[in-house]
């Protein structure tokens, strides 16, 4: 196998998995990231602490805190967090080779799609990892490591499709099960109700995806937001798999059960959540079809009042005279 060039924009707990895991297996890897993991990775290289190994395993990668080390990438995991997408895509887009592939490995349905105007013509992907920084240019992967990619509909060409493959060999052989999806714009809303439901009663509650489950009430609020999830989904004429989806959901946190949401670990680590992306694009598509969203609308409301306190108190307090 001979494997691309590749650069990892926005390497976090997510790129610096699948970034690491190419690198591991002989591709050329340049992690994009914060100066206090570039400074990491450059003297030491990337360290995953995997539930898979019973030792730490040490990858040699580039870094740069630079957007134009992308340039001669012939392979972008594009990593960022929701709220930074179209930004990003219109910093990324002049270091781009015309014949570069570009994946979103993000949450949220419609990254791709904002990152068009920029003239980023991504990939679309669900990403299924259960990772963390936990010190700088360290990473702890706690569970799972999977992919499922696609184009979203309208997309599909014989050209486009040969590429998906390629992307999907590179990383099934570094040992990343990848998935190709017919459907995949179904598979991104299963993510996304996933998220919506669980992620913020993580957050909020700072406890695992399992003890969000542990209580009546819980699962009950947890039921609400997927129902409201679904209906919005359906009005919206996305083709999602007709099943229960709240056992589903209910199931799925029972799984994980040891994990933190993402949206857990922003505020832990002080920073803006992709709430915005998740309940509050639910929301917002409810209004736009007419589809009440009250459980979600009320997740919203709560996340971005934590990051109001949070914020508040970050900023400098007035001293007595």
């Amino acid at each position: 196998m001979t494997f691309p060039r590749v650069a990892v924009v926005g390497a976090g707990a997510v790129g610096s998995y699948f970034g690491g895991m190419l690198a591991r297996a002989g591709a050329p890897v340049t992690l994009i990231g914060r100066a206090s993991h570039v400074d990491v990775w450059t003297r030491e290289g990337l360290v995953i602490d995997s539930f898979r190994s019973p030792d730490p395993i040490k990858i040699s990668v580039h870094a740069s805190t630079e957007i134009g080390a992308a340039a001669d990438a012939d392979l972008v995991l594009f990593c960022v967090k929701g709220n930074d997408t179209e930004s990003t895509a219109r910093q990324l887009a002049p270091y781009l080779r015309d014949d570069a592939l570009v994946i979103s490995l993000q949450n949220g349905v419609d990254n791709v799609t904002r990152m068009r105007p920029a003239g980023v013509d991504a990939i679309a992907a669900v990403v299924y990892v259960a990772s963390a920084m936990s010190a700088p240019g360290r990473l702890q992967h706690n569970s799972r490591g999977e992919l499922v990619i696609g184009d979203l509909p309208g997309r599909h060409a014989p050209a486009r499709d040969e590429a998906i493959a390629k992307v999907a060999a590179w990383f099934e052989a570094a040992g990343v099960p990848c998935q190709i999806a017919p459907n995949v714009e179904a598979e991104l809303w299963t993510k996304l109700i996933v998220n919506a439901s669980l992620n913020p009663i993580s957050a909020l509650t700072n406890l695992p995806y399992g003890e969000t489950i542990a209580t009546a009430e819980s699962r009950d609020l947890i039921a609400r937001l997927v129902l409201e999830c679904v209906a919005v989904a359906r009005a919206g004429n996305v083709a999602l798999p007709e099943q229960d989806w709240v056992p589903f959901i209910l199931a799925f946190a029972a799984r994980l059960k040891s994990a933190y949401a993402s949206t857990a670990q922003d505020l832990a680590r002080g920073r803006r959540t992709e709430i915005d992306t998740l309940n509050g694009f639910l929301v917002q598509r409810g209004m736009a079809l007419g589809v009440p969203t009250p459980a979600n609308q009320a997740m919203l409301a709560l996340i971005k009042l934590r990051e109001y306190e949070q914020e508040r108190r970050s900023q400098p307090q007035p001293q007595p005279q």
